[in-house]
């Protein structure tokens, strides 16, 4: 989900080529031959699926991209998108499933198109990437296993990107970025979109909690790049085996990292988590599969386990308080913005009716249980 800092500014930036235009852009920025194109989900971005036909100087490439197409807000920082897209290339090479980023036909990663809607004139940032195989884990039924393989995956993310390097790599340093974690504060002017509701009144304990007991420890963190979005939509799986008692699967494909800024190691565990729960029909549980994996790569510190509730929480309220603004702002986008909505109003409010210890009990009992080669 490729967002701007300032959420107001979203109402007029969200592009809106047809499948017609999208199609030329592949073809006169980055020269390739569209047989089959169609429209993705995407929060305030436009994507599309593109197929290309295979020409006598394309014989072994690949056949299936992604057009990404920056919402204008977005593409007035196009360093930021470039720092990601050296990320997503860095990140392949080291052996993560990403994809690969295609070049323009003037060898650059990023194209800047202009159209004119007869009032204004507005400048888009376009990329192209191969398209990655598999199903998102949201459609599938997601097994303790596959919960400690998507910890670790975020853990050795968190690690890799210790090593990558890039001038422009202090642009991920977006102090008002709405999607950081430590920023939930500023879910406050937003709150009017919950109107008067027990659900405002509990995001409002989050983020009075979230003062006092998590920002007054960041110091204590330890401080990475984070992915910021490994979602149930943002993570591709592929089947291994078909075996009757339940298919294996391993992780196809790694998406999105237009939510990527400095943050600390406990708020990707956090955030992967919170997602994690979504679709779960035991979402308590989640938790303790998705920490022993993460902490297989990188141990939480004492300060860190005892964030993680208030850190689980307070991207609940990220997503469910956000949702509902943008609803406001793209009602046609409402069923794609609502899908954390359907469980997650449900989910933290379970989590914060039982309270943080019974939670954590839970979870780290789970996570022991791996320490002695019994996972629950």
């Amino acid at each position: 989900m490729s967002r701007g800092d300032d959420l107001q500014s979203q109402a007029l930036t969200k592009p809106a080529f047809s499948e017609t235009q999208a199609s030329a852009l592949v073809e006169s920025v980055f020269g390739l031959k569209v047989s089959k194109i169609q429209p993705l989900p995407s929060y305030d971005d436009q994507n599309f699926h593109v197929c290309v036909s295979r020409t006598k100087d394309t014989t072994d490439g690949p056949t299936e991209y992604v057009l990404k197409i920056s919402n204008t807000e977005s593409s007035k920082t196009p360093e930021l998108i470039e720092v990601q897209s050296h990320i997503v290339m860095f990140l392949r090479a080291a052996g993560f499933p990403t994809a690969s980023v295609c070049r323009t036909k003037g060898d650059n990663l990023t194209s800047l198109v202009s159209t004119d809607s007869g009032s204004e004139i507005a400048s888009y940032l376009v990329r192209l990437l191969t398209y990655l195989p598999g199903r998102p884990i949201a459609e599938i039924p997601i097994s303790p296993q596959l919960l400690y393989e998507i910890g670790r995956l975020a853990g050795k993310l968190d690690k890799t990107l210790e090593k990558f390097h890039h001038p422009k790599l202090s642009c991920l340093r977006r102090e008002n970025f709405i999607w950081n974690l430590k920023n939930v504060p500023l879910l406050e002017k937003y709150l009017y979109a919950l109107g008067q509701s027990q659900n405002r009144e509990i995001v409002t304990q989050v983020i009075e909690l979230f003062k006092g007991e998590v920002l007054t420890k960041l110091g204590d963190f330890r401080e990475c790049v984070n992915h910021g979005d490994l979602n149930d939509h943002n993570i591709l799986v592929e089947a291994v085996n078909s075996a009757p008692e339940g298919a294996m699967y391993h992780v196809s494909g790694i998406l999105d990292f237009g939510d990527m800024s400095y943050g600390y190691y406990v708020f990707e565990v956090a955030i992967t988590i919170m997602y994690m729960m979504i679709e779960s029909k035991s979402p308590l549980h989640v938790g303790g599969h998705v920490l022993a994996g993460f902490e297989s790569i990188i141990p939480l510190t004492p300060v860190e386990r005892g964030a993680l509730f208030l850190l689980v929480c307070g991207r609940f309220c990220q997503s469910l308080v956000i949702a509902a603004h943008s609803c406001q702002l793209h009602p046609e986008n409402k069923e794609y913005l609502m899908i954390t909505a359907k469980t997650g109003w449900k989910h933290l409010q379970q989590m914060f009716n039982m309270g943080q210890e019974a939670v954590e009990e839970i979870w780290f009992q789970t996570a022991r249980s791996y320490d002695s080669g019994i996972a629950m």
